[in-house]
């Protein structure tokens, strides 16, 4: 079984008269243990593509099912059932809620996972480094602890795919050692990840690569 899965996808956007193709019959399969680089241009689509994959938003055309359970054309309350139970998403920005402190981000992410443990959150927290800023709003965090503290939060709810954009978009050489280490280990344990990125550090460590170009997808090596 597969763990994620898209079939011709297609996803169009109007700006006045004009209709902009953000997706033309992406096909798309993710093993276990998968780490996929999805590389290309901005505006070619890679962000749109992960959106999809999480059903934030729905595709015009195709379909995506996780752990061969369909996600397209479903009821919002069975995509955010899905996603619950088995994605975490880290988004180029707005990752975290402002009013929030990390702690509490990370509460709220494992309260719509229905998993709380407060224990497990404090131990991402001090894997990533930022044990001691638990406490902090993100307004307060660095651009590297803002990342962390993103993947720690798409992390909270233990995961089963992480679909990451960006996720090493605004951090220094440090964080981002820390972070493609544990996402090495987070495949080697089954998990499987996606991450959109413009790192090429990333892509070397992907077990594939796959590259967008006007809505299109190369699924590489």
């Amino acid at each position: 079984m597969l763990a994620l899965e898209a079939q011709e996808l297609y996803r169009f956007f109007h700006s006045g008269e004009e209709e902009v193709k953000a997706l033309r019959g992406v096909d798309f399969s993710l093993a276990h243990g998968e780490m996929v680089a999805l590389v290309g241009p901005s505006g070619s689509g890679k962000s749109t593509l992960l959106m999809c994959l999480s059903g934030l938003d729905e595709p015009d055309g195709g379909k995506v099912s996780i752990m061969n359970e369909p996600m397209s054309r479903k009821p919002e309350a069975v995509k955010a059932s899905l996603r619950a139970r088995y994605l975490g998403l880290m988004q180029q920005k707005n990752n975290l809620f402002s009013h929030l402190t990390v702690a509490e981000n990370m509460a709220f992410a494992q309260g719509i996972a229905r998993q709380q443990d407060a224990k497990k959150a404090t131990g991402i927290l001090i894997k990533f480094g930022i044990g001691e800023r638990s406490g902090s709003l993100p307004g307060q965090l660095s651009g590297g602890e803002k990342a962390r503290a993103s993947l720690a939060a798409a992390l909270a709810g233990g995961p089963r795919i992480l679909l990451l954009d960006e996720p090493t978009g605004e951090v220094d050489a440090q964080s981002e050692t820390a972070i493609l280490s544990f996402l090495a280990e987070f495949c080697k344990e089954g998990g499987t990840v996606v991450a959109a990125t413009h790192n090429e550090s990333i892509a070397r460590a992907a077990s594939r690569v796959c590259t967008m170009r006007d809505g299109k997808l190369s699924n590489g090596r």
